[in-house]
């Protein structure tokens, strides 16, 4: 099983993991746009109001430089300690 396949099944699994704090989401996020689209690409989002996608934008932002495969291997760690899965066991 490939590096993407391992990323795909763990993107799953986090989807119902019960214990994911907002910062958790955050990391999660960040890490998994890395992965999919690269470097962030947009203009931070503006608004009094739009608190959750500044943090979004800025989780994402963070990881700028990262490589794909960096980026699926640290989101696939976070899940394994997250979910106690052993998704990273086999990289």
């Amino acid at each position: 099983m490939g590096l993407q396949d391992v990323f795909d099944e763990a993107a799953e699994r986090v989807k119902t993991a019960p214990s994911a704090t907002n910062d958790d989401k955050l990391y999660l996020y960040g890490y998994f746009k890395q992965a999919n689209v690269g470097d962030c690409n947009t203009e931070r989002p503006g608004g009094l109001f739009n608190q959750a996608d500044k943090m979004k934008w800025d989780s994402w932002n963070a990881k700028k430089g990262t490589s794909k495969d960096d980026a699926m291997k640290t989101y696939i760690k976070k899940v394994d300690e997250m979910c106690g899965t052993s998704f990273g066991s086999g990289l």
